[in-house]
């Protein structure tokens, strides 16, 4: 069929059917065609089918674009992501995708890297595209910029952070408990020497876990200088050998006989270096890591870890945006989740 009336192209000049061809194929009105896209309960189950079958038959895509021009807004929902290579973020995108999905919208996704000028370009592009709501693991939870993107008229969430004010919506999990429980977990196994490996300079959850860390020091009765600072400049698997290495590399009577790792990319690398260097896990060195990604139960020494609810926090978040998004009286909230740990080989030995 040759498709007669429409203003798109296609490839090679090839025409998209609109709307309009649809109605002449089907011999109904646009205003029927337009029921059946969008009120199809108002049509009845006969004509419903013909207008189906001609759009079958045009390969008919419905404009999507226009439709969100028309009523100022699309049927998107934007997530900028703090570290796209970090496999508890991906988690927690995918449980933002599960509540867009339950809402019939789209969940588009950015990723900052870490870098303050890139995700204030992404929230500035973002807007720009009139997305619904915009979700955000920011590098700094008091940025203006936020704040900005708020009074513009665009719902922001941000997602695994705090901030002092409650302005926003947040969603985060309590890190000071998760820090608590994983060292007070080493002191039970008999650590007294415990390795901190992480960056407590950059992000708060790091400083918060590392604060938990020194809490279950003083409430076992031991000074913080049992806690042995091993700070790296990044998160990642190739920070943790780097970690380890210098680790191994302490003299034997001050040389920690745990760590506890600020997530589990770094105690992966840790695990990697002991591997090489021929170092027993958990005998000669115990590792906890912190999020409890798939890689940490599937490790060569399957590790101990707090587990984050990665994809509720994710569903949490977008829930709260979509409520900001379609109620007018919507109360900002903060969510604190609370961690649990789950304890594998690499601190406890299977007997």
């Amino acid at each position: 069929m040759t498709v007669q009336g429409s203003n798109e192209t296609g490839p090679a000049g090839v025409r998209a059917a609109g709307i309009k061809d649809v109605a002449a194929a089907a011999g109904v009105s646009l205003g029927t065609v337009s029921n059946v896209l969008n009120r199809p309960d108002r049509v009845s189950p006969r004509t419903r089918a013909k207008v189906e079958a001609a759009m079958a038959e045009l390969r008919f895509v419905r404009n999507e674009s226009a439709r969100q021009l028309r009523a100022g807004r699309s049927r998107i929902l934007a997530y900028v992501m703090l570290d796209g290579s970090n496999p508890f973020f991906t988690d927690v995108a995918a449980g933002m995708e599960d509540a867009a999905d339950e809402s019939d919208l789209s969940l588009f996704l950015c990723n900052s890297d870490n870098r303050a000028e890139r995700e204030t370009a992404y929230l500035n592009r973002l807007e720009q595209q009139r997305v619904q709501g915009i979700l955000v693991t920011p590098v700094d939870p008091d940025a203006t910029t936020l704040d900005e993107t708020v009074l513009r008229g665009t719902p922001v969430v941000i997602v695994d952070r705090t901030r002092d004010s409650a302005t926003h919506c947040s969603v985060a999990v309590d890190d000071v408990h998760g820090g608590e429980i994983a060292v007070q977990h080493l002191i039970e196994r008999g650590h007294q020497r415990i390795a901190f490996i992480g960056s407590p300079g950059t992000l708060g959850q790091v400083r918060d876990r590392r604060e938990g860390a020194l809490r279950a020091l003083r409430a076992a009765g031991l000074s913080e200088d049992h806690l042995v600072d091993l700070t790296t400049a990044t998160l990642t698997v190739a920070d943790g050998r780097n970690a380890g290495e210098r680790l191994a590399g302490l003299p034997a009577p001050v040389r920690p006989t745990a760590a506890f790792c600020a997530n589990d990319l770094i105690a992966l690398g840790l695990l990697q270096t002991c591997v090489s260097l021929h170092l027993r896990v958990p005998d000669d060195l115990a590792i906890v890591g912190y999020d409890d990604i798939d890689f940490a139960a599937a490790a060569a020494v399957p590790l101990t870890s707090v587990r984050q609810p990665r994809r509720q926090l994710g569903h949490t978040a977008a829930e709260l945006l979509l409520q900001e998004t379609t109620n007018p009286d919507h109360e900002h909230q903060q969510v604190v989740f609370t961690p649990e740990l789950v304890v594998r080989v690499s601190t406890h030995p299977s007997s």
